[in-house]
């Protein structure tokens, strides 16, 4: 085979290829698919208005993990100054 028979299969071939990816992406029954996808960046938002929405749904934390509402600094960050 010439080089030019070869480019003329590699050319039909790529066409080929275009063609099918466009009639893939374009086609209605993907048509779903592609609007999930094209919704998923609001999904987040969805899910944190439903937090915001319950309160309840977060835990408390626990009395160890609080930090004590004092007021005083630790002798540390007194020597800092």
């Amino acid at each position: 085979m010439s080089q030019g028979t070869f480019q003329g299969i590699a050319t039909i071939l790529a066409m080929v290829a275009f063609l099918g990816v466009c009639w893939w992406a374009f086609s209605s029954h993907k048509k779903k698919d592609f609007d999930e996808a094209a919704n998923l960046p609001f999904a987040d938002e969805d899910l944190a208005d439903e937090e915001r929405q319950t309160p309840s749904a977060r835990a408390e934390p626990s009395a160890d993990e609080k930090e004590p509402s004092t007021g005083q600094t630790s002798s540390a960050d007194s020597d800092k100054g």
